[in-house]
Parts: structure tokens; sequence; C-alpha cells
């Protein structure tokens, strides 16, 4: 629209814009990797029951030092439905016999088993120490785990809002926003200090409040009705958009954040991992960006998501064994989601009209975000199966990239400033698209 000729004039990308963005990179990186680090200091290493003949170094009863470590472990822990050790009982006496039985119990009564009352033993050759080797959240206290990161997303979700309201003293107000809310005279300010840092100071000293007003005639008119937060379910188009948003950024919050603290759920190479993800996710955002021009959000949202979610749920159903197969899918799984993240949060902004569009994003984060604390819990259903959450993780990032033909497509689209230019119904916004003839379109 008329204000990208304002954007223009003081310089639509330099130093002032690359400095904005340096400050929420800097932002966004103190607070991405406290996520990252659940994975290291709430890793759930292997694990057994302390068994005295094993782990006593007193014990010489029934010559067991001349015993190897296998053979203890036979005869000390009982193995679970998978035929491997199990992690939460072991045998109540030590089971002798089984020496002789190649790991049958013939036609013999099953030996008594009993929980793990002396604690347990931790293989630490990965991690040396996490809150659950502390505190022995596996078993029956392996609930608490979910807990603690429930606590942490507590924690994540009041701080968004209480630092939503700090930053506005820190970053400049939207020179766009302050003239669509009828702050012409703000709005002159904070693009003559964009002129000036951008080093445009012949266009800082022509910008006068009469070329302001005249480039942003149509949209000083539509703000003298002042916004309202009630605006936002006023419209029909308006209040489907941000119920439809708010829905769909609870099953793109609790999948994202499903998959980043339980990591470790799914490799026993967390650290390769991460480091494989993080490096293949720089480069898909990068051919992210020309896809997205190309594709359009639409389609670009629902092959990212489903592939995604595609990803997780051929993760854990590929069998333990076959490790190198379970690192490249959930490598693929991770790398996808900071771009499915950055294309969402655009999608969204070109959606809402600039004079409510922090509201609207604070209404759509306070009901979508509460997936934010719920992703941990979702990892309590893990005692019922252990794929039973990643079905869900991975089946809600699939729904959210159907969910999206519930929306509009944007690109190329009119960057709507008011109610007005949403429109009741699709009609009139096909209609005031052929009348405008000079329209901003979205960059990409």
């Amino acid at each position: 629209m008329a204000f990208q000729e304002l954007l223009n004039q003081v310089g639509s990308l330099g130093r002032f814009q690359i400095l904005q963005i340096s400050f929420v990179l800097f932002l966004v990186g103190l607070v991405v990797p406290h996520i990252t680090m659940e994975n290291f200091t709430a890793a759930i290493p292997n694990h057994r029951c302390w068994a005295p003949i094993l782990d006593n170094d007193t014990a010489s009863d029934n010559g067991s030092r001349i015993l190897s470590q296998d053979d203890l472990l036979r005869i000390s822990i009982p193995l679970d439905s998978n035929l491997r050790l199990d992690k939460c009982r072991r045998f109540a006496q030590p089971q002798w016999h089984l020496l002789h039985l190649n790991g049958t119990f013939s036609n013999e009564t099953e030996p008594d088993t009993e929980p793990c009352v002396d604690g347990w033993v931790y293989d630490r050759s990965n991690f040396l120490s996490t809150i659950v080797t502390e505190w022995d959240l596996v078993c029956e206290s392996q609930a608490l785990n979910s807990v603690a990161k429930f606590s942490f997303m507590i924690g994540l979700f009041i701080g968004a809002i209480i630092c939503g309201h700090l930053s506005d003293r820190w970053m400049s107000e939207s020179a766009r926003w302050l003239i669509v809310t009828n702050k012409p005279q703000k709005g002159l300010k904070e693009l003559r200090k964009v002129a000036h840092m951008n080093g445009m100071k012949n266009s800082g000293n022509t910008l006068t409040m009469e070329v302001v007003e005249a480039s942003m005639k149509n949209e000083l008119e539509a703000a003298k009705r002042k916004s309202s937060p009630r605006d936002l379910f006023h419209t029909p188009i308006l209040r489907n958009r941000i119920c439809v948003l708010s829905f769909m950024r609870y099953l793109f919050t609790v999948s994202i954040f499903g998959l980043s603290l339980h990591l470790q759920h799914l490799s026993t190479n967390i650290i390769l991992l991460r480091f494989l993800s993080s490096a293949l996710g720089i480069l898909i955002s990068v051919i992210g960006h020309f896809v997205l021009n190309h594709m359009g959000r639409r389609i670009t949202q629902l092959v990212l998501m489903s592939l995604r979610g595609i990803f997780m749920l051929t993760a854990v159903f590929v069998p333990q064994e076959m490790q190198t197969l379970r690192i490249i899918v959930v490598t693929l799984a991770a790398a996808l989601s900071s771009l499915c993240m950055c294309v969402s949060n655009l999608h969204i902004n070109e959606l809402l009209p600039t004079t409510l569009r922090a509201t609207g994003m604070g209404v759509i984060g306070m009901f979508g975000n509460s997936g934010l604390f719920l992703a941990p819990l979702f990892m309590l259903l893990a005692t019922y199966s252990a794929n039973l959450p990643w079905i869900f993780y991975g089946g809600f990032s699939i729904l959210y990239g159907f969910s999206v033909f519930l929306l509009p497509e944007t690109k190329n689209q009119p960057l709507p400033d008011s109610i007005h230019d949403v429109g009741n119904d699709w009609k009139d916004s096909r209609q005031a698209k052929e009348e405008d003839s000079i329209i901003k379109v979205t960059r990409f």
C-alpha cells in the first residue's frame, strides 16, 4: 500500500532493520537453548535396579567374584517383554539355576521379583548427571520428569507475557502501526529515525506531516474509527480466522515442543542428533525461502508439517536396532521445525489487520500456547504405550498441515491495515482488490 512508498524513502532494508533483527535474534538466542537443554539436563539414561551381588563391593558369597558381569546380571535382573533387562524390577533372591537353563525357566515356578527398593544403577557413559539420576525420576516416579518440564514451560509461558510488555521499552514501535492507529506524529518521528540510521538524511528532511497524510490518506481515514479487542470477533471472517488460528497454534505448539523436549527418547546419541538437526535446519531454512516464494503459505505449510509428522511417526515405529535410520528421520523432523515456525508466524501476521495485529497475536498466543505446558504432559501416556505420545505429536503436525486450508492464501495478497481491509465476505475482498490498482503486496 502507500506506506511502502514511505518505507522506500527511508530505506526498506538498511542499518535500522539489521539492528532490529539482530536484537531479536539475540533475545531468541537466550531462550531457545534452555528448551534444547532439557534434552541433556532431563535425559533418562539406561538404568536397572541396584543388586547386592552386582553392586556391593563387599559381596563375596557363592563365589560371585569369579562370575562374569553378564552372568551376574542374568541371575539378578529379570528380562522384560522385549527380552531386555528390566529397568524397574529385580529378583528377590539370586537365581543361580538360570546359569544352566539357557535363558528359560523350564517348568519351574517363575521367580519372585521386587521393585528397586535399594535404588538404581545408571549408565553414565553419555551423561554424568541429570535431574533423573539425581532425583531417581524413573519407574514409579517417571511422571515427575514430565511435571518438571511442565513447570519449566509454565515459566516460559508467563515469561512470554511479561517480556511482551517489557519489549516496548527497548524496541521501536512500528511506524506503520502508529499511523494507522491515528498517531501520525509519532509515526513520522519513527520514520525520520529510520531514515537517519539508514543514512537517508535527505529523505528524512523531506518527510513532513503533509507527505505522510498525502501518502496514507485512506489509512488515516480508516484510523478515525478506534479499534478495540472486541473487533477481533466482530466480523465473521476475522472471528473465524482467530478461532482457526488459535486451534492451529495449539496443534503446532504441542507438536513442536513435544519433539524439542523429548528428543532423547528417540535416539541414544542426543549430541549428534542436535548437531545434525541444527546444521540441516539452517540449510532447509535457506531453501525454504525460495519454496515459500513459489508455493505460497498454505501449500508450503501443508508439505512441511505433513512431512514432519510422517518423519516423527516413522521414527517411533523403526526398531531400536536400526539406529541410523532413526537418527535420519528424527533429524529431518527436527530440522523442519524451525522453518515451520517461521512460515506459521508469517502467515498469521499477514492474516491479521495492522490495527489489531498485536492484540490478535496475544489472543492467539493465550489460547494456542496452552500447548507449551501441555506438551510435556502428553509424555505421561507413555505409561500405557511408549509410542502413544509420539502418535499425538506426529498426528497433530499432520492435522495442522491440513487445517491450513481453512485459511486464505496470503502470497501476493493485500496486507490488511484495518478491519475494512479484511472484509465481511470474499466478494467484497475480491472487489476491493480489483478497484485498488496501486497496492502493497507481501514481500515474498
